[in-house]
């Protein structure tokens, strides 16, 4: 007897629009989280873009912000995987 198995897998994608607001109420450009975070401005580029970034970056940003990380990144469906998938 042969059991087959489907995993659905629902592909989700980060939302930064948390950490875009944060930096509005604190007066702060991306340049600006730049420079405290200490993190590279291909990180900034990846996160206006809503691509990922590693951990450590994540981390810094929490640090210089002071905050943490539910407070700067959404995990959405991903759009597409939706569309795949006949809509949600």
């Amino acid at each position: 007897m042969l059991c087959l198995f489907i995993h659905e897998v629902h592909v989700m994608k980060a939302s930064y629009k948390k950490l875009w607001k944060m930096l509005i109420d604190k007066d702060m450009l991306k340049k600006d989280l730049q420079a405290k975070a200490h993190i590279s401005w291909t990180s900034v580029t990846k996160m206006s873009k809503g691509e990922d970034v590693s951990m450590e970056v994540l981390r810094k940003v929490c640090k210089a912000l002071e905050c943490d990380i539910g407070d700067i990144i959404e995990m959405i469906p991903d759009d597409e995987d939706a569309q795949a998938r006949g809509g949600i």
